[in-house]
């Protein structure tokens, strides 16, 4: 069994009650210092300000209780409010959009993963989406663990690989979109992993 896996479950609600919460975001239209996770303009999954591209193959582990939602404005690339909260809550009420906001108030939902394997096995990430395809991407795995938990609450935790798929827009062209293909699931402790062979080599994205 691996401990890499493993969550502080300290303060957290039973697991018991993530089903109703998680299914919330089925209908759904951060903070600093956070390691960044994102799927880039070009279909490679990278984190960081350094845009570092996630190994192929590499294993994460999905926090169930880390799901959030709420919204956040952007104006030329940067963040100018961003108001989230656990799924277990009501979306925040909102305030009039900063000044400067392009689109105003966005839908966004996210989530908290953790790698399993390679050179970057424990790093914490979050995961954020405003675009339709990730918003569905991380509704679609929240439904997934509200319905593994109905089954089986003593593996709440679903362990993925980095997928993606694509569609082609009238305008833009090739639009890529997330996927998280789950692989296995797993207690909060870990058990039920075994440990992960070493994962390829990856590049690096050019800056």
């Amino acid at each position: 069994m691996s401990n890499i896996v493993k969550f502080n479950t300290a303060g957290l609600p039973a697991v018991s009650t993530l089903s109703t919460a998680l299914r919330a975001l089925e209908t759904v239209g951060g903070p600093s210092g956070v390691t960044i996770l994102k799927m880039d303009k070009t279909g490679h999954w990278v984190f960081g300000a350094d845009q570092t591209e996630v190994q192929d193959d590499a294993t994460w582990a999905v926090n169930p209780f880390s799901f959030v939602h709420g919204f956040i404005a952007w104006g030329n690339g940067e963040v100018l409010g961003e108001k989230m909260v656990p799924v277990s809550q009501p979306l925040p009420e909102l305030d009039a959009a900063p000044p400067n906001a392009t689109k105003g108030w966005e839908p966004q939902i996210g989530m908290s993963l953790k790698c399993l394997a390679g050179e970057d096995a424990g790093l914490e990430a979050r995961f954020s989406a405003t675009s339709v395809g990730g918003r569905r991407a991380v509704q679609t795995l929240a439904v997934a663990i509200a319905a593994q938990v109905e089954k089986d609450q003593t593996k709440p935790v679903p362990v993925v690989k980095l997928k993606k798929d694509h569609y082609v827009h009238k305008q833009y062209g090739r639009i890529y979109t997330p996927i998280f293909e789950v692989v296995e699931w797993v207690s909060m402790d870990g058990e039920g992993t075994e440990e992960p062979a070493e994962a390829p080599a990856r590049r690096r994205r050019a800056v």
